[in-house]
């Protein structure tokens, strides 16, 4: 089958110069084995040659059917579908059935979908009475990403990991289960009573009550809101390997239950330069202040003297227009009209006017990102900012999954384990007369300070 990296066959033709050997390396898929370069050896002596590659930015980890982008086209596929028709046309349940298994679900499965997802909504009392244990000012994230690491403890049959049933059933759970626990970490951060989940409603409609739902005897989401927290959910639902989706492939591969596996991506998307994103980019409006300071902030920005940075425009892998961000602009205009304009929103739209016009970001190709648009939806939608990543927790976890099972089953994959360049000292003597040893940092005080 022909996929959309797929860039011939071939050989790559090496020559070594210090020894003057020459190399044929098979090329397949535009990409060669890492392992075919330990042949290219100095000496006898000479372990082979490594890859060195911070970050992974050009080093492919992993085969994988479930995402594709082409960041210089502006383009996100889940399983061939064009994310633009999965947002327009599609549930966030039935991407996340479609992420795992591959294709769309039919009515028939989709209903024993939503079926099963219903009946697990629900946690043990005792994951109620865990973060309850809380500090009225924990984050979010921090309860959710240990609340998810303690249901392996709820169900230790998960750790079967190679046992299809348990899977499944693993899979419902994390699904079901990761808005209730949010849910009730936001409930807790606010000081108010937790709402358990009422199985009349949707998915999106569920969580929306289990949120906002205060003493009225049946919560009547906003149809603009339940819409867009679908969208966004199917949005974030996965990225290709990205740091969590990473973290969580490289701690599965131990063959840890998934539970544990997804809280390593929790843990990995509470970074700020990963799901904090969109947080940051509320804080640099506050910063702004008014509309007016707008043309002041972006060239500030562009002198590069200062400290300012644009928070939300350009991506790391697209580098045309982020394809989300089109779906997202025009739901956030449709949240907008909803709740109305005031000093911040126009502050967002002052500044994505600014860049938009301005020739210094065009030619660098910095257009606004999903997270510049989301951070206002949820604003608007009047989520606290450090609830932010929590929300894309909850949608992500449908892609995590599906990423762990593909590398669970993939027969090439092992235990993660990368290798190093060693930078440290040679082989030297131990020195056992404490007072004989070299002060390394200085002095005898050095420690204390």
């Amino acid at each position: 089958m022909t996929t959309p990296a797929s860039t011939g066959t071939g050989t790559l033709d090496v020559r070594d110069s210090r020894t003057g050997t020459q190399y044929q390396l098979p090329i397949t898929d535009g990409t060669i084995r890492a392992n075919d370069l330990l042949q290219i050896k100095a000496g006898a002596d000479d372990p082979g040659l490594r890859s060195y590659d911070p970050a992974f930015l050009n080093t492919a980890s992993c085969r994988s059917a479930i995402t594709f982008i082409d960041g210089d086209k502006g383009i996100l596929r889940y399983r061939g579908y064009p994310i633009e028709q999965l947002a327009e046309k599609s549930t966030f349940l039935e991407v996340a059935y479609l992420l795992r298994h591959g294709e769309l679900p039919t009515q028939a499965q989709y209903d024993e979908l939503v079926y099963h997802v219903t009946y697990h909504t629900y946690v043990h009392e005792n994951i109620r009475k865990f973060l309850e244990g809380f500090r009225y000012d924990a984050h979010p994230m921090s309860m959710l990403c240990s609340s998810v690491a303690a249901l392996s403890a709820f169900y230790p049959d998960a750790h079967h990991v190679h046992d299809e049933e348990q899977r499944n059933i693993s899979w419902i759970r994390l699904i079901a289960k990761l808005p209730t626990m949010a849910a009730f970490a936001y409930r807790h951060v606010k000081g108010l009573p937790i709402i358990y989940p009422d199985n009349a409603l949707t998915y999106t409609e569920n969580f929306l009550s289990m949120i906002a739902r205060m003493s009225e005897p049946r919560y009547e989401p906003n149809p603009v809101f339940t819409r867009a927290l679908e969208v966004l959910f199917i949005l974030h639902a996965d990225h290709e390997q990205n740091c969590s989706t990473n973290a969580v492939r490289a701690v599965g591969s131990s063959h840890v239950d998934p539970f544990t596996a997804v809280a390593a991506g929790i843990a990995a998307l509470f970074g700020p330069l990963h799901g904090g994103a969109n947080e940051a980019v509320l804080y640099m409006i506050k910063e702004i202040g008014h509309p007016k300071n707008v043309k002041a902030f972006v060239e500030e920005v562009k002198s590069g003297k200062g400290e300012k940075k644009l928070m939300g425009f350009g991506h790391r892998v697209y580098k045309s227009y982020d394809p989300r961000a089109k779906i997202v602009k025009k739901l956030a205009d449709e949240v907008f009209a909803q709740v109305g304009m005031d000093k911040d929103l126009e502050i967002a739209l002052e500044l994505e006017r600014t860049a938009l016009e301005d020739e210094y970001f065009i030619k660098r190709k910095l257009y606004p990102n999903v997270d510049f648009y989301t951070g206002l939806i949820y604003r608007s939608m009047a989520f606290p900012t450090d609830f932010f990543t929590v929300l894309f927790a909850v949608a992500r976890t449908a892609g995590w999954l599906a990423q762990w099972e593909e590398m669970l089953l993939d027969k090439e994959q092992k235990i993660a384990r990368p290798r190093q360049i060693y930078t440290g000292y040679d082989e030297r003597p131990y020195e056992p007369r404490i007072n004989e040893r070299f002060p390394r940092f200085g002095s005898k005080d050095s420690l204390r300070r």
